[in-house]
């Protein structure tokens, strides 16, 4: 892949702690990893010019702000057509409530991902803002009842398939036979 940058385990070491942590100081993260700080910072420094860190981004609870209830909205556009494309993009990523906005293949044309305040809330997001404009032939809403964090995201290795139960250090088997008790 020509996009791709080549990382060495101190980068992928640096990757994994700045994604637990965006926060963690130079001095920090270059001890943690066994550099020097001004080696870390030169890392730091060629892993965003190289576009691979992209930025650093405040994460916020919603329901502190007011807008406790999340939900998924399956979006079908007709006609798929980029002149309204455009435009039904940049509204929706305008819409306070957006949180997220997917592209996709298959019968949906997009993935909205929203926080609202409650169910009248919703109700409202999707008459007013979705199912009002003419090119929307159809919405779908899927509430969220939770979510989790998952990562850190780092580049595949090659050769490697590594199941969940490895990467957290225990094997598929020692767990199994602790879930089916003893003997």
């Amino acid at each position: 892949m020509a996009d791709s940058v080549v990382l060495d385990t101190v980068d992928l070491h640096i990757l994994r702690l700045l994604q637990n942590d965006a926060r963690t100081t130079y001095r920090a993260l270059a001890a943690e990893v066994g550099v020097a700080a001004s080696t870390c910072l030169d890392r730091v420094t060629r892993l965003r010019r190289t576009g691979v860190v992209l930025g650093h981004r405040l994460q916020l609870n919603p329901a502190k702000l007011g807008r406790g209830l999340e939900a998924l909205l399956l979006v079908q556009v007709r006609p798929h057509r980029r002149e309204l494309i455009g435009p039904f993009v940049e509204r929706i990523r305008a819409l306070p409530e957006s949180r997220a906005l997917f592209h996709l293949t298959g019968p949906d044309d997009y993935l909205i991902h929203v926080a609202v305040a409650d169910p009248t809330d919703l109700q409202r997001l999707v008459l007013d803002e979705f199912t009002s404009r003419r090119e929307v032939a159809r919405v779908e809403t899927r509430l969220i009842f939770q979510q989790w964090e998952c990562g850190p995201l780092l580049p595949p290795v090659p050769g490697a398939h590594l199941s969940a139960d490895s990467l957290r250090g225990r094997s598929s088997e020692g767990d199994a036979a602790t879930a089916n008790g003893p003997g």
